[in-house]
């Protein structure tokens, strides 16, 4: 079946100039993008830590049970997730206050308040909350993996490799732990090491598009176009409104140098996010055109 796309972002003219941003720039651009976010290994990345469980629709239910049990720090814990995960941060943070205050104990909580803060870039009290509950439950997977990507974000590469391997030993299931080390590799510029994380995580869980981007940009660093092109074909059917896939689908295409495609899928990222960098200067460079239809597929 064919598929394609329409050059009809706002700007028009804006875009057809040449913009100074190289294919191997663009690996770089397209990669930091995705450092410590998975939207989605599930496409939102309060889903990475697998500590969200509660959705917001079970809200009125939580605060029913609160009402009914002012002093169950459980209660706390599960509605802030409910809150966190429909992104109500600042709800969220207080629930998993009083969780603490009420069991100083509850790594659990502390870990969950470790995410939202997170969230909310706030690194050193995100940091000092998955060090609390690793002091308190030592074996507990997800706040190595949160804390992992904490010292990601702060460059500390070594602690969070450390703390990525101990996710996996303590759980070697668990995709986005593979997904995060690889995003670690890749950044490191090891990119054999990334591409064998992220195919793991691909394996774990093959419906979720972030893994095929990060691989496919391994691929790209490593000039395996091809299979870049094929993992970024999967990346934009499982994930459609992504523009970061989209983008880098094109630079694979343009690579393979295979224009018609690679416009096409600039097109269509341009048309999700029209100031989306990478999108902006790869349909610049392949000669794109406002207004024309492009075969994606």
């Amino acid at each position: 079946m064919k598929a394609t796309a329409i050059a009809k972002f706002a700007g028009n003219r804006r875009f057809a100039r040449k913009i100074p941003l190289t294919p191997a720039a663009l690996v770089a651009a397209l990669a930091l993008a995705g450092c410590a976010s998975l939207g989605n290994l599930s496409v939102t990345e309060k889903n990475v830590d697998a500590v969200y469980g509660p959705s917001q629709s079970n809200l009125t239910s939580l605060s029913e049970v609160i009402e009914k049990h002012p002093d169950d720090p459980q209660a706390y814990n599960m509605r802030g997730s409910a809150y966190g995960a429909a992104g109500l941060d600042e709800q969220a943070l207080a629930d998993f206050n009083k969780a603490v205050g009420l069991d100083p104990n509850y790594a659990q909580a502390y870990a969950n308040r470790g995410l939202v803060y997170r969230h909310m870039h706030q690194l050193e009290p995100a940091l000092a909350d998955y060090s609390k509950a690793l002091a308190l439950q030592p074996a507990y997977a997800p706040a190595y993996l949160g804390r992992g990507i904490v010292y990601n974000l702060q460059g500390n590469a070594m602690q969070s490799l450390a703390d990525f391997n101990k996710a996996i030993a303590l759980v070697p299931n668990n995709p986005d732990a593979y997904y995060n080390r690889g995003l670690l590799y890749q950044t490191q510029g090891q990119h054999q090491f990334a591409i064998d994380d992220f195919t793991t995580a691909i394996g774990l869980a093959p419906q979720r598009s972030p893994p095929y981007v990060a691989r496919a940009l391994s691929y790209l660093a490593g000039g395996n176009n091809q299979a870049a092109a094929g993992d970024l074909d999967k990346a934009v059917q499982l994930s459609p409104t992504d523009p970061k896939a989209w983008a880098s689908r094109g630079l694979a295409y343009e690579r393979l140098g295979q224009t018609e495609k690679a416009a096409g899928s600039y097109a269509k990222a341009l048309n999700l996010n029209d100031k989306y960098a990478p999108a902006v200067a790869g349909f610049a460079r392949v000669g794109g055109q406002v207004g024309k239809a492009y075969q994606t597929f």
